[in-house]
C-alpha cells in the first residue's frame, strides 16, 4: 500500500493512502506524486495507523454514517467514510457531499464554532458539527483517538422544526417566536446621539449579559421537550432574548416586551427540564433566563416591580 499526495479538482493538496477502500475516491484527482518511505509510511497492524508523508496519522478503517434523506417524509441512506483525525461529523457530511452524493442538502457556513449553521441532530442531541469532532462519539476509532465498539452515526435535521430537504429545515416559524417574544430592540437614540453610559457592573446589565450572546442557532429549540409537543410555545431561544432585553435600560420597550414573555406561550410554559441548558454549545442558560421572567411574572402580580 503506498503512500501518495493527491491534488483535488479543487486544488486542495491532501494526504491520502490508496488502497481498494479508497481508490474510488481518487477518480477525480491528479496523483503529483508517489513514493514509499519506509519510516513515515509503516502501518502499525496493532494500531491500524499509517503515517503519511505530512506526518499525518490517518485510520485505515472506515465508519458508517447513516443520513437522513428527504424532508418529513422520507428514509436513511448509509455512506462509509474514512476515519481520519482530527475529523469533524461537518468534515464527514462534506467529505460525502463532495466525493459521494452531491445532491446532499445542509447548511454550514464559518465552519469554525461561530455561526452556528452547521447544527443538527447528531446521535439523536442536537449539536454543532463543526465542533463536535469523531473521536467525541466513540465510533470509528483506536487508540488515543477515542473508544467505543460502534462505528456508525446517525444524522438527521434539527427536531421541531419543519424539514426542506435532507439535513435542511425551514426555521421561519423559530425565528418569528422571536417577535413574539417582543425580542426586538427598541432605542429612543439614533446614530446622531452620544453613546449610551451603561455600568457594566450593574445587577441588570449582567444579568443581560449572561443570555446576550445566543447566536439563534436553533440548537435549545431541537432539544426542548416542551416546544415538540406545544405549538403555541414560543421557546427557549426567544424567551432568553427576551430576558437579556427586559434587563437592558437601553430598551425602550421593557414592558411591552415583558408582557409578550409573560403572554400565552410565554415563560409559563417552559417545565424546568433544563434541555437547552445542557445542549447549548456555547453554555448558556435559557432555563435560567425563563426562570428569571417567571420570578418578574410574579412580582409584576403583587405590584412589585
Amino acid at each position: 500500500m503506498a503512500a501518495a499526495v493527491v491534488l483535488s479538482t479543487r486544488g486542495i493538496v491532501r494526504p491520502f493512502i490508496v488502497g481498494l477502500t479508497l481508490k474510488r475516491r481518487l477518480n477525480s484527482a491528479i496523483i503529483i506524486n508517489s513514493r514509499k518511505n519506509k519510516d513515515k509510511n509503516k502501518i502499525s497492524q496493532k494500531t491500524k495507523i499509517c503515517y503519511c508523508l505530512t506526518g499525518e496519522r490517518v485510520l485505515v478503517k472506515s465508519l458508517s454514517v447513516k443520513i437522513w434523506r428527504g424532508a418529513d417524509e422520507g428514509h436513511f441512506d448509509r455512506f462509509s467514510v474514512p476515519v481520519r483525525e482530527n475529523q469533524t461529523v461537518l468534515d464527514l457530511v462534506t467529505e460525502i457531499q463532495r466525493q459521494q452524493d452531491p445532491t446532499l442538502s445542509y447548511r454550514f457556513a464559518c465552519r469554525v464554532g461561530v455561526c452556528g449553521s452547521c447544527a443538527m441532530m447528531v446521535n439523536g442531541r442536537a449539536r454543532w458539527t463543526c465542533r463536535t469532532h469523531v473521536r467525541s462519539l466513540g465510533v470509528g476509532t483506536d487508540e488515543g483517538i477515542g473508544e467505543g465498539d460502534s462505528d456508525e452515526i446517525t444524522l438527521e435535521p434539527l427536531r421541531n422544526m419543519p424539514r426542506i430537504k435532507d439535513l435542511t429545515t425551514d426555521m421561519s416559524r423559530f425565528i418569528d417566536q422571536w417577535g413574539e417574544a417582543g425580542a426586538g430592540f427598541t432605542s429612543a437614540r439614533d446614530r446622531n446621539d452620544d453613546p449610551a453610559r451603561v455600568d457594566p457592573n450593574s445587577k441588570k446589565r449582567k444579568a443581560a449579559n449572561a443570555a446576550i450572546e445566543c447566536i439563534n442557532c436553533g440548537v435549545c429549540h431541537a432539544s426542548c421537550d416542551v416546544v415538540a409537543w406545544n405549538d403555541e410555545y414560543l421557546g427557549p431561544a426567544a424567551l432568553n432574548r427576551a430576558w437579556s432585553l427586559v434587563n437592558d435600560e437601553r430598551h425602550e420597550a421593557r414592558d411591552e416586551t415583558l408582557e409578550a414573555a409573560l403572554g400565552p406561550g410565554g415563560c409559563s410554559n417552559c417545565h424546568s427540564h433544563g434541555n437547552c441548558m445542557t445542549a447549548c454549545p456555547i453554555g448558556l442558560s435559557p432555563t435560567r433566563s425563563i426562570a428569571g421572567l417567571k420570578k418578574m411574572s410574579l412580582m409584576a402580580m403583587i405590584g412589585i416591580k
